[in-house]
């Protein structure tokens, strides 16, 4: 099977996500389109993630720490680590989780 990125419907997963997402048996793959001002609650979850910044600059708080992230940074992100951002400009950024995220198909 393969895909290509244009083929695949987008999804609003919260308020200003759009994403496109790539389910295997055991991860999640998401090209997300951020809208400007767009905030992620603090939260966790079992899952691994790792998140990358394609354009736009993100500020993302991991276990009390904030930063302001831009193109080509990487950010790892052990499990059930409390997490947190805001898009400060619209942002495209593309996140992989392990396990799968079943609540995303």
């Amino acid at each position: 099977m393969s895909l290509n990125i244009s083929n695949i419907t987008s999804k609003e997963i919260m308020p200003g996500y759009h994403g496109k997402l790539v389910h295997t048996e055991t991860m999640t793959l998401v090209f997300w389109n951020v809208e400007k001002n767009a905030v992620v609650p603090e939260h966790h979850h079992v899952h691994e993630q790792i998140m990358h910044v394609i354009e736009g600059t993100f500020e993302f708080t991991l276990a009390g720490e904030t930063k302001t992230y831009h193109p080509g940074d990487i950010v790892p992100i052990a499990s059930n680590t409390p997490h947190s951002g805001k898009a400060l400009s619209p942002c495209k950024l593309m996140d992989v989780f392990s396990p799968a995220r079943e609540e995303y198909r």
